[in-house]
């Protein structure tokens, strides 16, 4: 008889709703497809434990041990996330024992609190060591990081946070740019939906890339998401201008990518000289006018590519890189693929993801 994997997921107030609901998703469907495969555990950090005083000290490690039959474990309470919206815990912190399979620390605004609460981080520390696998979504890999599971290791997160999680723990190599790293057992992920292409490659992991490829298609997702795994689009990647005509000159260049965006052109527009706007763009936004103009003609090239079957000479015209070497040539030294070799690892697959069952009249 097969037996379901344990996915021990932390709830904890103002914990970001979606870092919990969306892996838990993918493995719930995924054990619906092909199960027994999971089982989904929401382990709630009551406010008692988030409440305990900050200490220097090391504290005490608790009992990985059931409570005992005698002791009836407290019920878990319903627990605020940072949308509002409540979860309810099937268990809380101290009646969480026994072997874990994969071990997920979600992030959000409460994880202030939580990377600071001993007890908490004692008790990660102690139920990673009994784990096959530990994961954080989002800011959660701060709370790995103050347990020390990523003490020289790979790991990334919130794109937001990366340079926080850097400069607060130099021992950790912290990449901006991925989705997901997995750096031998723990896996860490970037922002919010981020969790669910982690919870994809755990699947794919654990059933085969048949069984992702289900779950994927049924969440209307990719198994492996577009891009070269960068975390945030071009528009978001790059810093809205304080300055409106800046602004103004952002917007006008998304809706007008095959046209002349040199900084000739775009200086004109401004009633500006060329070398004041290359300035004025690189201070207001953080990338040249040449850096953004070129991320946002890839962004629109990778979506024609991936929703539509123009030919690629077609899709170099529209997005303004006038010849196809010039297209290549930005494949090449962005995403590391050519635009052939990304339109068939990425592009949707055509068929139906679920049959529709006719109702007998």
């Amino acid at each position: 008889m097969a037996i379901r994997r344990r996915v021990v997921v932390l709830v904890f107030p103002d914990v970001q709703v979606l870092d919990v609901t969306g892996p838990s998703e993918v493995f719930s469907m995924a054990d619906r497809f092909r199960g027994p495969a999971y089982t989904v555990e929401l382990v709630g950090v009551p406010e008692p434990v988030l409440g305990v005083p900050r200490s220097s000290a090391r504290p005490a490690e608790p009992s990985a041990r059931p409570p005992e039959p005698s002791a009836r474990p407290p019920e878990p309470a319903p627990i605020a996330t940072s949308s509002g919206l409540r979860l309810l815990p099937d268990r809380e912190l101290a009646a969480c024992g026994g072997p874990i399979d994969t071990l997920i620390v979600p992030g959000g605004l409460g994880v202030g609190a939580l990377q600071h609460d001993g007890r908490l981080i004692a008790w990660t520390r102690s139920a990673a060591e009994r784990s096959r696998r530990v994961a954080s979504v989002c800011t959660g890999a701060f709370v790995l990081a103050r347990a020390g599971l990523l003490d020289g290791r790979r790991a990334t997160t919130h794109w937001a946070a990366c340079a926080q999680l850097a400069r607060r723990y130099p021992s950790i190599d912290v990449a901006p740019d991925p989705i997901f790293v997995r750096d031998g057992n723990v896996y860490t992920s970037a922002g919010v939906t981020a969790g669910i292409d982690l919870a994809l490659a755990l699947v794919e992991e654990d059933l085969g890339h048949r069984a992702a490829l289900e779950v994927a298609r049924s969440l209307v997702l990719f198994v492996r998401r577009p891009g070269g795994q960068a975390q945030f689009s071009a528009g978001l990647a790059a810093q809205a201008a304080d300055r409106a005509s800046v602004r103004d000159l952002q917007a006008w260049v998304a809706d007008h990518l095959d046209e002349d965006l040199t900084v000739a052109a775009l200086a004109e527009r401004c009633f500006m000289s060329s070398r004041n706007l290359a300035r004025v763009f690189a201070r207001e936004v953080g990338v040249t006018p040449a850096v953004y103009v070129e991320s946002l003609r890839l962004e629109r090239a990778r979506m024609l590519l991936e929703s539509t079957e123009l030919q690629v000479e077609e899709i170099a015209a529209r997005c303004g890189f006038g010849t196809l070497e010039t297209l290549r040539r930005g494949f090449a030294r962005r995403l590391h693929v050519s635009p052939s070799e990304y339109r068939t690892r990425f592009s949707a697959p055509p068929a139906s993801v679920m049959p529709i069952r006719r109702q007998a009249r």
